[in-house]
């Protein structure tokens, strides 16, 4: 029985969920800069830049805008401004006068490359680490990473020996890093082997440990001079395999490297992100010749944004793991993220 003097119970409301509103934190570009997840610095970066023995001026490279073959003198300046920017280092790449088989221009103390790396550490000091690229591409007459058999296959084990001697002449002219990329079979270890046996512990490897045979290298081999004869696929990775890729950088690791690669970036993010989840030491990418000229390209015919659009690439390998990025938009990159 009810009492009359109460007013009648009101029905129960309706549960209803809240609107979740992400959007909250994309109103302003402060809210936006505060919850960031990722952000790419200029000490991230590092400038892939080449030097050639046979220019009296610098040589703009069709197939790269903005990008040229350096004198020696050139080279120096783009160092010195580099460092100005406040990047991470320069790795460089020789272009020799005269090329053969057996690539010894990458060997003589006074080649294009070893007086690259000691002009450039010269002129630089410390603020700016001074990297090199340890392969015999760019000086065999043939092209390819390493020494050839009578059958012309690559001989792994000959080309490690040519490899040490290059290490060492590399480290006796300054460098800092020295970025192995033949993927030859025990690479790291020889050359670990070669430096430590010289004395020279300091010099980190910055080791090719993924380094897949790909379509995007185009635009690089025009800035080497490439004379590549065939093709890299008995030594460079199927763009198929992840697993392999992953598999290789931790070889490398256990070989002795301080830092791995995996290249080329964009086409290779998951690549990327398996081998940092899996090894204990920096993982750089390089952002090749073909993703920068596509980049290019497009910006150059109003398509797109070039400087977002660079950002963009930028930031999405280091969200894929990438600790530290080789990319032609260093210097420029740098300033717009200051």
């Amino acid at each position: 029985m009810t009492d009359p003097q109460l007013p009648p119970l009101a029905p129960a409301p309706r549960a209803t969920a809240p609107i979740v509103r992400p959007r909250r934190l994309r109103t302003s570009a402060t809210m936006r800069a505060m919850v960031r997840e990722q952000e790419v610095r200029g000490r991230q970066l590092i400038l892939p830049a080449f030097v050639s023995e046979t220019l009296t001026e610098p040589k703009p490279i069709s197939s790269m805008p903005g990008v040229v073959q350096h004198t020696q003198d050139t080279l120096r300046r783009a160092a010195a401004e580099a460092a100005e920017a406040g990047i991470g280092g320069i790795m460089l790449f020789g272009v020799p006068a005269e090329r053969d088989a057996r690539g010894t221009a990458g060997i003589d103390p006074d080649g294009v490359l070893n007086r690259a790396i000691a002009g450039v550490k010269a002129e630089v000091g410390d603020a700016l680490t001074v990297q090199a690229d340890l392969c015999l591409d760019e000086f065999t007459d043939h092209g390819h990473c390493g020494v050839l058999t009578p059958t012309g296959a690559v001989d792994n084990d000959a080309t490690l020996e040519i490899y040490a001697e290059m290490a060492r002449a590399q480290a006796a002219a300054g460098v800092d890093v020295i970025g192995p990329s033949g993927m030859m079979d025990g690479q790291v270890a020889v050359i670990r082997d070669a430096l430590d046996g010289a004395g020279h512990l300091d010099v980190a490897i910055l080791a090719y440990g993924a380094k897949y045979a790909s379509a995007f290298y185009g635009p690089f081999r025009k800035a080497v001079d490439s004379e590549l004869q065939g093709d890299r696929r008995t030594y460079q990775q199927d763009p198929a395999n992840a697993r392999e890729g992953v598999r290789e950088a931790v070889l490398e690791v256990e070989q002795g490297a301080d830092i791995v690669m995996v290249k080329p970036a964009l086409a290779y993010l998951d690549v990327i992100r398996r081998v940092r989840d899996t090894v204990g030491v920096p993982v750089a990418a390089y952002n090749i010749s073909g993703e920068y000229a596509m980049v290019e390209a497009a910006a150059a015919n109003g398509w797109i944004d070039r400087q977002q659009a660079v950002l963009e690439t930028l930031t999405s390998i280091h969200r894929a793991g990438a600790d530290v990025i080789l990319t032609y938009w260093a210097v420029e990159a740098a300033g717009w993220l200051r």
